[in-house]
Parts: C-alpha cells; sequence; structure tokens
C-alpha cells in the first residue's frame, strides 16, 4: 500500500469533495481516492477535523450532514447568492410540505395515519412527489387489514435539509423553526397548488 502525508491527505480529501460536489463519508472516502493507500479511518477523520478548522470563517464550509461530509456556503450569504441561480427553487403547497413533516416527525407512518394527524386526506401525488425527491421511501408494511405501507425520510431528505441525524430537526411545536428549516432548503411556498391539493383531497 502506498504512503500518503498529512498535507496531501488533507489536499486529496479537499479536491474529492470539492469535485464530487455531493456528500461523501469516510468509508466512501477510504474505498475510492484513498483505496491505495495505508491510511486510518482516525488520520482520515483528523483530516476532516483540520479542514473544517480550516473553512470555518470562510464563505464555504465544510459540514457533515447525513450521508457524510460536502463542502456548502454559509447560511447567512444565502440570500446574496440567489441571483447567481438560473433554475427557480421548487415549489411546493402547504399540504405536501405538512405531509413531509408528519412522517418526518411521527416515522414509519401509513398514509391514513397522515391523514389522521392532518385532519384531511391526501392525495396520492403528494406521496409520490415526495418519493420522487427520495426524500421518503417505503419501509415496510403495517401489520393490519390492507397492510398499508410504512413511510418513512431517507438520507436525501436530511442532506438536502443541512442535517446530519433526525434529533437534528427543529421542535415539533416551534413552527417558526420548522418553517425557517424549510426557507434554508430554499423550498418556496406556493399557495396557488394548495388550491390543486385541496380539489384532490375532495375526490379522493
Amino acid at each position: 500500500m502506498n504512503q500518503i502525508n498529512a498535507i496531501q491527505l488533507k489536499q486529496l480529501i479537499e479536491a474529492s469533495l470539492f469535485v464530487l460536489g455531493k456528500p461523501l463519508s469516510i468509508k466512501g472516502l477510504k474505498e475510492t481516492v484513498l483505496a491505495d493507500f495505508s491510511v486510518s479511518r482516525t488520520r482520515i477523520q483528523d483530516a476532516i477535523d483540520e479542514l473544517q478548522l480550516d473553512y470555518q470563517d470562510r464563505g464555504v464550509q465544510l459540514v457533515k450532514v447525513a450521508s457524510g461530509y460536502r463542502f456548502q456556503t454559509q447560511e447567512l450569504l444565502s440570500p446574496f447568492l440567489q441571483p447567481l441561480w438560473q433554475e427557480k427553487a421548487p415549489k411546493y403547497s402547504r399540504a405536501t410540505l405538512e405531509t413531509l413533516a408528519v412522517i418526518a416527525y411521527r416515522q414509519p407512518v401509513t398514509r391514513g395515519d397522515i391523514e389522521h394527524i392532518r385532519g384531511v386526506a391526501i392525495s396520492s401525488h403528494i406521496i409520490k412527489n415526495l418519493s420522487d425527491r427520495h426524500w421518503i421511501k417505503a419501509v415496510g408494511h403495517k401489520e393490519v387489514p390492507g397492510r398499508p405501507a410504512l413511510y418513512a425520510t431517507t438520507h436525501q431528505f436530511l442532506d438536502y435539509f443541512g442535517l446530519n441525524k433526525l434529533a437534528d430537526l427543529p421542535a415539533l411545536t416551534d413552527a417558526a423553526s420548522l418553517q425557517a428549516l424549510f426557507d434554508k432548503a430554499s423550498i418556496v411556498l406556493d399557495e396557488d397548488e394548495v388550491v390543486e391539493d385541496d380539489s384532490h383531497n375532495k375526490d379522493n
């Protein structure tokens, strides 16, 4: 196995995370760019810790999310960076975000559980949209008549919202914090879509 010094290790990890543009775990680093080197998980973690300190006061920071480590801009810079994006932020209805919140906080839950908590029927396209975004997935079936699917959030959900684990979610009673979480992810609430969801609810 090849040897790698501390500086080279930091450089290779930094370059890998920069080029990949998505989270990468220590295991992922060992199995890819560091596969040919004799380097322990402890050394990799130490190098990452040093990189986090290096970027602590920079416009770009190295953060840990559910799937590993990634570079992202400082949250406070987000409003100033918006003009750079050609694509508009995705729009989701209040019904969609409420459904996502119920799944995140009460998982695993069935569609019936979600409807009971929200007090209104949800359309199938909401579940499909969240599944297509890879924010939720079916993790099993509830052992009741009909065996409905049980839904839970995914690592992609945590990554998108900048979370490392579910325990990092804001308190459920704090509506302002929950809205801030959606705002942080640059999600735009489409009030027109609320009407669409309500019409679907009446049909279902």
